[in-house]
This record gives C-alpha cells, structure tokens and sequence, in this order.
C-alpha cells in the first residue's frame, strides 16, 4: 500500500470518527432516539473497524493526533 493510500484511509477513518460523534451527539439530545440512529451508528462503527484493519494489515496501525506528534 502506497503512502498515499495511508494517508486516505486515516482521512476515511477521520471522516468515519466526525459522523459517528455527530450522530452521537444527536441520540443523546433525542429522550426517545430512532432505533434507525442506533443502526447507522452501528453501521459507522463497523466501517471505522474495516479501515483501522486496513491500516494494520498495511503495517500502519491508526493512532490518534495526540500520538502521533510523540512519535
């Protein structure tokens, strides 16, 4: 896997991680949050762990931006 190709799938992950808080954000001003919300949650959180596999198997496993500046 190219350099480049590390570089989208942590911007993926990235992009993954926002929508997830966002919807998170959402349930938990909702009293009675859709079980649809908790679906789609749950559908992020399954891509956010396909792209930190990804990262793996390519040798570079995520590690967040406050761990990465100490390396």
């Amino acid at each position: 896997m190219t350099a480049h190709e590390i570089v989208d799938l942590n911007r993926a992950r990235a992009a993954l991680a926002r929508q997830c808080h966002a919807i998170t954000k959402r349930m938990g001003a909702i009293d009675l949050a859709p079980v649809s919300m908790a679906e789609d949650l749950t559908r992020i959180l399954l891509a956010i762990e396909a792209v930190d596999r990804a990262l793996v198997v390519a040798g570079h496993p995520y590690l967040p931006p406050e761990l990465q500046a100490g390396t």
